[in-house]
């Protein structure tokens, strides 16, 4: 019995020897000079990087107007590049917030996009990306919250098509490594119809080809045909989006899978700038706001004493100070002050705000309580 007994001890401690060995987030523990391991600490949060490096990086989008599209004098704008910004105020305690100061932009194409964040690129990535099942789990990538919904479309010269039926056969420029290439296989088998993918880098090259002749119509993102369309007019043509929805297109910030801090911070500015909105709390009263809040949810939202009840909690237990939205605020506004400014029916991309409207208006953006 006692040699039985000795063979499982010592096969249990050789199996936990090669654990230890195989796993790399556990520090091995180490001997404190008395015969005991000090405990095996936990990874530092990216969160941490961050504040100590005081930028945050954001994967972006350089080439699709309203969401992040560079201009003839090199800035770079657009409803994405907003969100990073509030992100850089919150964190920072800034509410003007300086590129290469507070925030860094790096332009990433579609097909890099996920490979760049696993490997340290940048910290977040804020850049129309959709959120689905493979990404999540394959790529490690974890979506914080919905900020944009969206769906598939297709845009074709006026005069060629009135509906994807009538593209049977034709020949579709769309871009690398995204869903959209593979809903465009999905979509058209299920219709029976046949076509030719012409795959590239991103829309800039799309349009490029598209101009040349070398593919019939483009497939992308609704929004973001919408805002290329106008751009590529006067060079090929009157275009037409066709009215076809091809695919649901959730698009959010995304992080790295398995910090908890860092992605807390990104969801919570997020969905603050949603409740802003429904609170009423804009980039022209905010000021006010904060010396004097109008009500409960109010104070909770920006951290500060509602003098009427001093029982409101303004502390949100994030690993940043509790006024972060104040600053998010002040800097970019609301969601809706966002969407207008970049997307919305006063903007060359003339978007109605849609399935984006706040749910009491009949749409799906919906913010968490800050309680």
């Amino acid at each position: 019995m006692r040699v039985r007994i000795w063979k499982v001890a010592t096969f249990a401690a050789l199996f936990a020897l090669v654990l230890g060995a195989c796993t790399r987030e556990e520090t091995p523990p180490a001997d404190q000079g008395d015969g005991q391991a000090e405990e095996a600490q936990p990874a530092a949060s990216l969160l941490d990087e961050v504040l100590d490096r005081g930028t945050v990086r954001c994967g972006i989008n350089n080439t699709v107007p309203g969401f992040g599209f560079e201009s003839a004098e090199g800035t770079i704008e657009g409803f994405d590049i907003d969100h990073c910004v509030a992100l850089a105020a919150a964190l920072f305690g800034t509410d003007a917030p300086e590129e290469g100061t507070h925030y860094e932009l790096i332009p990433i194409d579609a097909d890099n996009r996920f490979s760049a964040l696993r490997g340290g690129e940048y910290d977040v990535l804020i850049r129309n990306t959709t959120w689905t099942s493979s990404r999540d789990g394959t790529e490690g990538v974890q979506f914080t919250k919905v900020n944009f919904y969206d769906g598939q479309a297709m845009v074709v010269p006026s005069a060629d098509a009135s509906s994807i039926d009538d593209l049977d056969g034709a020949s579709i420029c769309v871009t690398a490594g995204t869903t959209t290439e593979l809903n465009l296989a999905d979509y058209f088998g299920e219709q029976g119809l046949d076509f030719e993918p012409l795959t590239l880098e991103d829309y800039d090259q799309i349009f490029q080809a598209f101009s040349a002749g070398r593919c019939d119509a483009v497939t992308g993102d609704r929004s973001a045909l919408a805002g290329l369309a106008p751009t590529w007019s006067e060079e090929i043509g009157e275009l037409t989006i066709l009215e076809d929805v091809m695919s649901k297109e959730p698009l959010g910030p995304g992080v790295l899978e398995g910090d908890a801090d860092w992605a807390d911070v990104v969801f919570w500015v997020t969905n603050g700038l949603v409740l802003a909105e429904e609170l009423g709390v804009t980039q022209g009263n905010v000021a006010d706001e904060i010396s004097d809040p109008s009500t409960p949810g109010v104070a909770a939202l920006l951290g500060t004493p509602f003098a009427a009840d001093e029982e409101v909690n303004v502390a949100h237990g994030l690993e940043i100070d509790d006024t972060f939205m104040q600053n998010a605020i002040a800097a970019v506004g609301n969601y809706g002050e966002i969407f207008d400014r970049h997307l919305g029916p006063g903007t060359d991309i003339g978007l109605e705000r849609g399935l984006n409207a706040l749910w009491t208006d009949g749409g799906l953006q919906y913010a968490v309580p800050f309680r």
